[in-house]
């Protein structure tokens, strides 16, 4: 087991949720609408950040309406 990522978790549509990764953007396809993200795995960027305001997820998938 690796030590640095957090178990996943079912929630209760049967969707993996990553431990300890809360998401608020409500139009994203991971948010499980509880402010869970269901994602197997993100992706947190760009490289050249200095600080919390300078990155992105580049997980981010827009939900169709």
């Amino acid at each position: 087991m690796n030590q640095f990522l957090p178990p996943e978790e079912t929630n209760t549509e049967g969707k993996k949720k990553l431990k300890g990764v809360s998401c608020d953007v409500k139009n994203c396809v991971y948010n499980d609408q509880k402010c869970h993200c269901t994602a197997e795995k993100i992706a947190v960027g760009p490289t050249y950040a200095t600080s919390c305001t300078d990155t992105v997820c580049a997980t981010f998938r827009q939900r169709s309406i």
